[in-house]
């Protein structure tokens, strides 16, 4: 059987950057903070001069499926500590406002009361204008936050107005044709 084709790729460990694999957990700290990942029993995770490799333990469907998946969250782990992932959302709209302070979104948003968001541990949200930033180490954390942040007020196909992500398409409908 063939191995992934991600999986099958070394990780560099970059300067700054220490990672522990014990009991099950992989352990990566960088100068953005430290992560830890359960690593499934099905793949094994070794550390040999500055390079991290992931390889399955036997050819089951298991460990096979899981070889890419534990390769690409240590990357993503290994990035989120040096790097630091972001996501930008812009808000489109006539009246519509957006404020940050201490890490809570404060939005207008055309409904009859303002929308309160408070960011979870580890994610810092602010804004320029009318687009709001969302970053932080860990990429799942950052996805969901956007995702969470883009629910409030999707974008509507008519008018495109609301939340979406910076660079989005919105599917535009032409509106009612009219009578002649």
């Amino acid at each position: 059987m063939s191995l992934s084709r991600i999986g099958k790729l070394p990780i560099e460990i970059p300067s700054g950057v220490t990672i522990t694999v014990d009991s099950g957990d992989v352990v990566v700290e960088g100068p953005k903070g430290k992560l830890v990942q359960f690593i499934t029993p099905a793949v094994d995770v070794k550390i040999e001069n500055g390079v991290l490799t992931v390889s399955p333990k036997d050819e089951s469907k298991e460990a096979r499926s899981q070889h890419g998946l534990m390769r690409a969250l240590i990357n993503n782990m290994v990035v989120g500590v040096t790097k630091g992932y972001e996501k930008r959302l812009e808000v489109k709209g006539v009246g519509f406002r957006v404020a940050t302070s201490n890490n809570e979104l404060d939005m207008s948003l055309g409904f009859s009361h303002p929308v309160k968001y408070k960011a979870p541990e580890g994610i810092t949200i602010t804004n320029d204008k009318m687009i709001i930033i969302v970053a932080g180490i860990d990429k799942q954390k950052v996805g969901q936050v956007a995702a969470e942040i883009r629910a409030i007020k999707k974008p509507e196909p008519y008018k495109g107005k609301g939340i979406a992500y910076v660079g989005e398409q919105i599917l535009r409908k032409a509106g009612k044709a009219g009578k002649k």
